[in-house]
């Protein structure tokens, strides 16, 4: 056994055989089970000076339990720890952690009406943020949503599809949406969603109607065959505007024009007066 983090001793020293510890972006974090719950809160109050209580929740794991985490710290020195332990989904209880730190009561009220968590010892695990009439616990991931069992969610199917039979295609479905036929009331019974065909490589080949002037009467080698077209080369700007120049004077087949000189002001007035002046009159 050896010490974990900050731990004065380990885990197993100071939560009990069954306990485990790791550290992790500077928190630590014990997981105990269930029947050790109230004494590792107590051990982390006591022993561990973690006299400030921040929060409480739970996770729903698919095929595990409800993960019911508490985040608790410890001042001076400032130093964080996560006691965790799992329930399971057929028997969700764990003892109130009110005696311990107070500032639980409500956040186990909120786990017990998102979750379904009965924590034993509360004063009064009433509903704190849904309304009364309210059934079910909506953070589990088996809580149906009441908008989908009167209306199929819209992206089931494309725009114009018949709304009986399978759709055409397999849909991706948004985040936080699960399959219907692995969670909600028609699990395991609908049909297994089509799969999406293969892409063939020419449609030539195979069979298929071929493009129009692909490979016929073009007496090339490449793509003749498979119907498919050659690669383009790419050029840049420069290389196009070159190869354009020289294939317009090659097709005329006249030479281009040689450049002209230029000429200074001073030489144009001196070429001027030298060659067109007069002859003086006597």
């Amino acid at each position: 056994m050896s010490t974990v983090g900050w731990l004065p001793a380990p885990a197993e020293e100071l939560f009990g055989t069954d306990a485990t510890a790791e550290e992790s972006y500077e928190v630590l974090t014990v997981d105990v089970p269930p029947a050790s719950w109230l004494t590792a809160l107590e051990v982390a109050r006591d022993r561990l000076s973690c006299t400030f209580f921040d929060w409480l929740s739970a996770v729903d794991e698919p095929g595990t339990g409800f993960r019911v985490s508490a985040h608790v710290v410890s001042l001076s020195p400032l130093r964080r720890l996560l006691v965790r332990t799992t329930v399971p989904h057929d028997a969700p209880t764990l003892p109130s952690a009110v005696a311990v730190y107070a500032g639980a009561a409500w956040h186990e009220r909120e786990t017990h009406e998102m979750f379904g968590v009965t924590f034993e010892g509360h004063p009064a695990l009433d509903h704190l943020l849904l309304p009364e009439t309210f059934e079910g616990h909506p953070l589990r991931k088996d809580f149906v949503l009441a908008a989908r069992v009167a209306k199929a969610w819209p992206g089931a199917k494309e725009p114009g599809e018949s709304d009986h039979g399978t759709p055409k295609r397999r849909q991706m479905l948004p985040p936080g949406v699960p399959d219907p036929n692995e969670w909600g009331p028609l699990k395991g019974q609908l049909p297994p969603a089509p799969s999406r065909p293969a892409r063939g490589g020419g449609r030539g080949a195979a069979g298929g109607p071929a493009r129009a002037g692909t490979g016929a009467g073009t007496g090339a080698g490449t793509g003749a065959g498979t119907g498919e077209r050659p690669a383009r080369r790419t050029r840049s700007a420069g290389e196009g505007a070159v190869s354009q120049g020289a294939g317009a004077a090659g097709s005329s087949g006249e030479r281009a024009a040689a450049p002209r000189r230029t000429r200074s002001a001073a030489e144009g007035s001196a070429g001027s007066s030298g060659e067109g002046a007069a002859a003086p009159r006597r």
